[in-house]
Order: structure tokens, then C-alpha cells, then sequence
């Protein structure tokens, strides 16, 4: 199922003959050992011999090894390095801080520093609100991880948290022109982390919480939303859960069903899972069937933490139990945010007539979407390769927007809803198909419009 892509391509810079079938060679080689060729291009032209960078997509960090050394085996070839183009990316970081004014000269200077900046400061003192006005506080964001749930990979701390936190800010900007900045923090303890936050709140119009691990994230959320005047939001709950409901909403009406009608089983009930539910709820479904790694949440199962009491309430209307395979018999929809390879066409196969399956556990979904094809009318996932990507880039750039914009203390419900409905409502009638319920992470007209529906629930609210 998988297929080379650009989160493993590798230059390979190397010696060949300069024979007129060395370039022939060169790219049987590489299409045997299953890699994809993006580049080629010679640097280097002797009499004796021609230096190549041979740039090409692989699976894997594996498979980028087994394609260079299936080079290496060719009569003639020197293999002199290989660049990782991932890690090249990287290198030094992938965000920086500039002056938005000029500093050319002593007035320069004696406006945006020392004397002239000691005027503004007690402005601020005596009104603590021009903070928004007068500093970056009014258009920037902290994005805060423990490093505790780093995308799937788990719990890696804070340094190694940090390459997605700065990727996270540079989407930022690029999507919204919001400046975010990563705060990675070293600790775990829910109490000292709600206190660091707590402390550099000052700084900022808003905070996104990032890769923290549940349970932990909703006491996390839920205190700093009582202690904090700015929205605090979980990107893994709220972003997920609202890209989620867009991308159903589009797909209900592909199907031609109302959500009212629809028994939606949810499989995952972490972070993410547990606020796609929630949001779910908001919009009155059927019922809803959530599934953990101990099988379908019911009112009668023991050993229930909190959140899992919360949702065992609130779902499941005729407290079935049983695993996975149970609860997809008869539902209208499947929505998966947790492993990969937990069955297969036979049990979309019993679901209800022209289901809709949500299979976004990443790299690899619940379900190889070509098998989910045979029996379901619409199929979405969370890669970059398939149609109806899952993406929260969708979602957090203009969520945060539109807070910004609207000077916003707090987040809502209904500002999570209205963003839901803002990005489904940009695939337009003419343009909607079972390949094409959610628009590109790329279409630029996303965000602004998530920002102005976010703004205008934040002014109603």
C-alpha cells in the first residue's frame, strides 16, 4: 500500500563512467530497488568519469539503504555520500526571529529601545489591556508540549519534541501569519506544567497545547482555561475533532444521510478521540459506539478511567459491548484514531449501505484504504497520498486567526463548530465527490475563512 515519498528522499551524490548508458543504469537500478527518482543532475563532467546527484523518494530509512546499496553494486559506480533531505531541512532549525522595524540609526534606536520604549511600558502599567495593542502579544501564540505524545511515536521528551513544535510554528505563519513560538517544557508533572504556562502567559495572545498525553491533557486544558484570559486549545483534541466534523459533514452529504440517522463508531478514545466525540455530539447523531485497545466502552465495563466514564455516559445507547469488529456491524460510520491493521474489507463489508470510513491513524490507517474501497462509498485518511486527507492544518491556523483577531479570552464550542462548518463549506457543490470532501491544506482561502467564522462566534459569544 505505501508509496515513496518526500519524508524519506535521499541525494545521493556519486562517480559513474561517463558512458551514454551510465544514466540508464543508474535509474533501472534505483526503479528495481523500489524508489522513485525526483532529480538528476550532474555536477561534475571529467574524461574519466561524471559526478551525478541522483535525488530519489524511498519508504523507509531502510529502503533509502537498500536503494544506495543497490547502487553501490553497479560496475563503475562510487557512491561518495548520502543526504538525508529531511534532516537537511532541519539543520539549524526551521524558524527564526526578525525585526519587524528598521534599526538604521541612533533615532531608530531611541524609539523601538531605550529612552524612548520606557513611555510604552507605563502605558502598559497603567492600562495592562494595551499589552495587545502595544506588543507582540496580540498576534502571537505559544505552541507548549511535554514531549510526552510526539506524534505517534510517543513519549520522547522535550528536545526531541521540538523539530514538530517549530514545524508547528512555521504553519503558523505561513497559513495565517500568526507568529508562534515552541515552548518546550521539561517536565511531565501536570502541576508544574499548568504553572509554566500560567507564568509566560503574559507574552502571548493565545496558547496551543501540542503532543501531550492523555489523560493528562484534559486537566491540563480544562485549569488553564479557568486560570488564563486567552484561549487555550489542544491541537490533538480540538484540531482533529474539527477537520474531523468538516470532513463527515461533506461526506454525509455524499451519501445523501443525515447525521441524526447515522450510528458513528469511533475507535480510539484518547486525546483525539475523545473530542471528536464530544463535537460530535453537539450535532445529535444516532448514537455513537466508542472502541478502545479493551474493546467497545460501556456503562457496565470495570475499571473505567474518568474521560472513558464521561463518554460511556454520554454514547452507546444500548450499552453493547464487545471488540472492534462488533461495533462496525450496522454503523453508517467509521472513524479511527489509533492503530494500524485492525480489520479489513470483510467488516466494512458488514456495515451499513454506502459507508463512510475515517481511517486516520498515521503512517499506516486501521484499514488499507484500497481494501476499505471495495465496500465503502467514501474513504478518508490521514496521508498525504490518498484523497480526503484528515489534516489539521486545515483547522489550527485559522482557528487561532480568528481568536487573535477578535481579541478572544476564551474558546467555545460553538467557534470549534463554526470552523468546522467554514472548512466544509469551502468544497462548494460543484466541486464535492467522494474523492473530494475536504479542500488541500494548500487552498488559501481555508484560513481566512475558518478566522473570520471563529470571529464572528467569538463577537456572539
Amino acid at each position: 500500500m505505501p508509496v515513496p515519498g518526500p519524508g524519506y528522499s535521499i541525494t545521493v551524490r556519486l562517480e559513474a563512467p561517463p558512458s551514454a548508458s551510465a544514466a540508464g543504469d543508474l535509474t533501472s537500478a534505483v526503479g528495481r530497488a523500489g524508489g522513485v527518482i525526483t532529480a538528476f543532475d550532474v555536477v561534475e563532467s571529467h574524461n574519466d568519469r561524471v559526478v551525478i546527484d541522483l535525488t530519489c523518494n524511498a519508504l523507509s530509512a531502510n529502503h533509502a539503504k537498500d536503494i544506495t546499496d543497490t547502487l553501490e553494486t553497479l560496475p563503475g559506480i562510487v557512491v561518495r555520500k548520502v543526504s538525508d533531505r529531511t534532516f537537511l531541512v532541519h539543520l539549524g532549525g526551521k524558524i527564526e526571529i526578525s525585526s519587524k522595524v528598521p534599526l538604521r540609526n541612533r533615532d531608530d534606536l531611541s524609539r523601538a529601545y531605550t529612552p524612548g520604549v520606557a513611555r510604552v511600558c507605563e502605558a502598559i502599567a497603567k492600562n495592562p489591556d494595551d499589552a495587545r495593542r502595544l506588543t507582540i502579544k496580540r498576534n502571537t501564540v505559544a505552541v507548549v508540549t511535554d514531549g510526552s505524545a510526539v506524534l505517534g511515536l510517543g513519549n520522547l521528551g522535550p528536545a526531541a519534541a521540538l523539530p514538530v513544535m517549530e514545524g508547528k510554528a512555521a504553519l503558523f505563519k505561513k497559513f495565517a501569519g500568526v507568529d508562534a513560538w515552541p515552548v518546550c517544557l521539561d517536565t511531565q508533572d501536570t502541576e508544574e506544567i499548568i504553572r509554566a504556562v500560567e507564568l509566560i502567559a503574559p507574552v502571548y495572545g493565545g496558547i496551543n497545547l501540542e503532543d501531550i498525553s492523555a489523560p493528562r491533557c484534559f486537566e491540563i486544558e480544562a485549569r488553564l482555561r479557568e486560570k488564563l484570559d486567552i484561549p487555550v486549545f489542544h491541537d490533538d483534541q480540538h484540531g482533529t475533532a474539527i477537520v474531523v466534523v468538516a470532513a463527515l459533514r461533506n461526506a454525509l452529504r455524499v451519501v445523501n444521510k443525515d447525521i441524526k440517522d447515522c450510528r458513528i463508531t469511533v475507535c480510539g478514545v484518547g486525546a483525539a478521540g475523545s473530542a471528536i466525540i464530544r463535537l460530535l455530539q453537539a450535532q445529535t447523531p444516532g448514537d455513537i459506539i466508542a472502541v478502545d485497545v479493551d474493546g467497545i466502552v460501556h456503562r457496565d465495563r470495570p475499571g473505567l478511567d474518568s474521560n472513558l466514564k464521561s463518554i460511556a455516559e454520554s454514547t452507546n445507547r444500548d450499552n453493547q459491548s464487545g471488540r472492534l469488529h462488533d461495533a462496525l456491524v450496522g454503523s453508517d460510520v467509521f472513524i479511527g484514531v489509533s492503530a494500524p491493521n485492525l480489520f479489513g474489507a470483510a467488516q466494512v463489508a458488514t456495515m451499513a449501505k454506502d459507508a463512510i470510513v475515517f481511517a486516520l491513524a498515521n503512517p499506516d490507517p486501521e484499514i488499507d484504504p484500497m481494501e476499505a474501497q471495495q465496500h465503502a462509498a467514501v474513504v478518508a485518511t490521514g496521508r498525504s497520498d490518498f484523497p480526503n486527507q484528515i489534516n489539521n492544518v486545515l483547522a489550527f491556523p485559522g482557528v487561532f486567526r480568528g481568536l487573535l483577531d477578535a481579541h478572544a479570552r476564551t474558546i467555545t464550542d460553538a467557534m470549534l463548530l463554526a470552523a468546522a462548518a467554514a472548512i466544509a463549506d469551502v468544497v462548494d457543490g460543484d466541486r464535492l465527490n467522494a474523492s473530494f470532501i475536504v479542500p488541500s491544506v494548500f487552498d488559501n482561502t481555508v484560513a481566512p475563512a475558518v478566522a473570520e467564522a471563529v470571529r464572528k462566534a467569538a463577537a456572539a459569544s
